[in-house]
């Protein structure tokens, strides 16, 4: 029996944040980093840096936006980007592959604009669309981990003001349902299992206002996800706020979690 870590980190731009992440990973030595919103196409990708780190990485990107990323100390088996079900692929949003022998899912949830945008229609049917992918890919009890940053928080607690946020595109009753949709075919939300009722725990805290972590105004909305197999297996699932906290830093968190396997 050993610790298998995955780590889940939006870096707003891959290239800028390499001063962060290439020594979090010498650090910590995680089997698994999921990166979303890279921002830079492939060829432009910094795969000697990871590779300096000891690390395996895949990655799908476009310039500016969007991009996903997996680096791992295995090398990755059954590797495929995007949905598949006849509408756009959005490979720059999906990864898939299987890592130290776990199934996992790294999305980059569409963020939806505001509620009356074409693209808050896109992200609500993002959802349904991976609610099908699910059903066709995986085995609700068998083990597999989704995760990522899904733009959703889900729950009273997860902002820091729900009252004045309610209607936000990532905190509505649309996308609680969205969510909670791809949610009930069998996963469960690591950081609630670990802070059941607990507030105050945030993932992004927006460039935009002014001293936004130290005055808490922040938002869960990065998660990692696992069915039952996997969460009966699991041992710890924290944000590690110091990348938040370090020079030129994402605007969000970087998230892991930890089992026994």
């Amino acid at each position: 029996m050993r610790i298998f870590r995955l780590a889940t980190y939006n870096v707003n731009s891959i290239r800028s944040r390499l001063h962060i992440i290439i020594p979090w990973l010498k650090k910590n030595q995680p089997d698994v980093l999921c990166l979303q919103e890279t921002k830079v196409e492939d060829g432009k990708f910094p795969v000697s840096e990871f590779e300096d780190a000891g690390y395996h990485i895949i990655f799908k990107g476009e310039k500016r936006y969007n991009g996903v990323a997996v680096a791992s100390l295995e090398k990755p088996k059954d590797v495929s980007f995007g949905l598949d079900d006849g509408g756009p692929s959005d490979k720059d949003r999906l990864i898939k592959g299987v890592f130290s022998g776990i199934p996992v899912l790294n999305t980059y949830v569409p963020q939806g604009h505001d509620r009356e945008s074409p693209q808050f229609t896109y992200k609500l049917k993002w959802f349904r669309r991976l609610k099908a992918f699910l059903e066709k890919s995986y085995s609700s009890d068998k083990p597999l981990i989704w995760c990522g940053d899904l733009n959703v928080a889900p729950e009273a607690i997860d902002v820091h003001n729900p009252k004045r946020l309610l209607g936000h595109v990532c905190f509505t009753p649309e996308v609680w349902q969205a969510f909670d949709l791809v949610k009930s075919w069998g996963f469960t939300d690591l950081f609630r299992r670990f802070h059941p009722g607990e507030a105050g725990h945030y993932t992004f805290f927006d460039y935009r206002v002014p001293k936004s972590v130290e005055r808490g105004l922040g938002w869960r909305v990065d998660h990692i996800l696992t069915t039952m197999p996997l969460a009966a297996k699991s041992v710890n699932c924290s944000i590690d706020m110091n990348t938040r906290l370090a020079d030129r830093p994402s605007d969000h968190t970087l998230l892991f979690a930890e089992f026994k396997i």
